[in-house]
C-alpha cells in the first residue's frame, strides 16, 4: 500500500524482515528519466533507471527484484557500508591505547579482515527513512542509530545518510555521523554499475577516467601496505580515459593479487568536492562523472562475481559484470598513522558526499 505519494516522490511496503518489522522503498524521479529506487533495508539503492541515447531507459545497476534477493546479498550491492567501508587488517585496531577486535569476515589471499563493517554492517540492518525535498531535488533521508559496540566498534553511533535526485541529473548520496565516545568511520556507498544497462555484458568496454596520480599498494590480502606509488606507467593510471578491460590482464603485481582492480585510487589534494571519475559506456552514450569530498576512491571491477549470484530478471552476474566507484577514506587507516585519520570523537561531525552526475 502506497503511503506517500507524488509525482517525483512515492513511498510504498517493500515487504517485511524476518522478525517482522516492515521495509519501505522510496522512489525518486526527474523529469528527464532519471528514477531511483532506495530501501530502508541497509540503505540500498535498489536501482537507477536512466536513458540512453536513443532515450531507452534501463536500470543501470546490478541487485535483486525483491527484498528477499538483498536479505541474502553477500555482495554489498546498492548498500551503504559501514561503520567502517573497505577493509581492516586481522580486524584489530587500536584507538587512545584501547586495542579493540572485529569479526573477520573476509579473507582474500588467505588474510583474514574484517570488511565493510562486519557480519551485520549497516548494510544489513533497518534504517528509518523520511521523504524530504528541497528546490530542485527530491528524496529521502535515512537514520540509523549504532550502539555502542555493535560489531566491536566503540560509541553509539548516530547516522543519517540522504539521497536526492536533481532536476541536474544528479544522484547525490551525503552521510554525516556524530558519536558519543571516540570511534572510527569510514562510510561509503557501494552500488555496482554497468552503465550499458544490460548487465549480461561485462564493462570491459566501459571507459574510465580517474584523477588520481597515485594508488595504494596491497599485501595478498589486499589491506594497503602504507606507501603510495605512482600511477604513472602501469596499468593503473586511469588518468586519461582508458577502457577497462585493456589492462586488466596485465602482467602486473597489483592485479594478480586482486584478479583484476580493486584498489584504492589517492585522488589529488584539494577542499570540498571535486571531480574523482568518469565513466562511460560508449554504445548506449551513459556516462557517470562522480565527484565527492572523500581524499580516494575505491575502484572494483566485479572480480569476485563467479556467476553463482542470480540478479534481477533471474541473469546471473558473471565476473566483471559490474563495476564499483567507492569514495571513501582510505582502507585500513586506523593501523596507519599516516593515512588521513578515520578517528571521530564527541562533539565532532563526520561528513562524506559523492555526487553522481549522469549524461546520455
Amino acid at each position: 500500500m502506497t503511503r506517500t505519494a507524488a509525482s517525483d516522490l512515492t513511498t510504498a511496503d517493500y515487504g517485511k524482515l524476518n522478525d517482522g518489522r516492515e521495509v519501505r522503498i522510496f522512489t525518486l524521479t526527474n523529469a528527464h528519466g532519471l528514477k531511483a529506487r532506495i530501501s530502508e533495508y541497509g540503505a540500498i539503492l535498489v536501482g537507477l533507471d536512466l536513458p540512453d541515447r536513443q532515450g531507452r531507459v534501463a536500470d543501470v545497476t546490478l541487485g535483486y527484484d525483491t527484498l528477499p534477493g538483498w536479505l541474502g546479498s553477500t555482495s554489498y550491492f546498492g548498500a551503504t557500508v559501514g561503520r567502517f567501508g573497505n577493509r581492516i587488517a586481522h580486524g584489530r585496531f587500536t584507538l587512545d591505547g584501547q586495542a579493540y577486535t572485529l569479526a573477520t569476515n573476509n579473507s582474500p589471499g588467505g588474510m583474514p579482515c574484517a570488511l565493510h563493517g562486519g557480519v551485520k554492517g549497516f548494510d544489513k540492518v533497518l534504517w528509518h527513512g523520511e521523504p524530504v525535498r528541497k528546490p530542485g531535488a527530491r528524496g529521502v533521508a535515512l537514520s540509523y542509530t549504532s550502539r555502542d559496540g555493535e560489531e566491536g566498534y566503540p560509541g553509539t553511533l548516530q547516522v543519517k545518510v540522504t539521497y536526492w535526485v536533481t532536476d541536474a541529473d544528479e544522484l547525490v548520496w551525503e552521510t554525516e555521523a556524530t558519536t558519543d565516545k571516540p570511534t572510527i568511520v569510514n562510510l561509503a556507498h557501494h552500488t555496482y554499475w554497468n552503465l550499458s544497462g544490460d548487465p549480461s555484458k561485462n564493462i570491459d568496454s566501459e571507459v574510465l577516467m580517474l584523477a588520481a596520480d597515485s594508488y595504494l599498494p596491497t599485501d595478498p590480502g589486499l589491506i594497503p601496505t602504507g606507501t603510495l606509488a605512482p600511477v604513472a606507467g602501469t596499468p593503473m593510471d586511469f588518468r586519461q580515459p582508458t577502457p577497462i578491460g585493456a589492462r586488466v590482464e596485465a602482467d602486473f603485481e597489483a592485479l594478480k593479487l586482486a584478479g583484476g582492480y580493486d584498489h584504492c585510487w589517492v585522488l589529488r589534494p584539494g577542499k570540498g568536492m571535486r571531480l574523482a571519475a568518469v565513466v562511460t559506456d560508449p554504445v548506449s552514450g551513459r556516462s557517470m562523472e562522480v565527484s565527492t569530498d572523500a581524499p580516494a576512491i575505491q575502484f572494483y571491477s566485479g572480480n569476485f562475481l563467479d556467476g553463482t549470484v542470480a540478479g534481477k530478471g533471474g541473469i546471473k552476474y558473471q565476473r566483471r559484470s559490474g563495476l564499483c566507484l567507492e569514495t571513501e577514506n582510505f582502507p585500513d587507516a586506523p593501523n596507519h598513522p599516516n593515512f588521513p585519520s578515520s578517528v571521530l570523537r564527541p562533539g565532532e561531525t563526520y561528513r562524506h558526499t559523492m555526487v553522481c552526475k549522469f549524461k546520455w
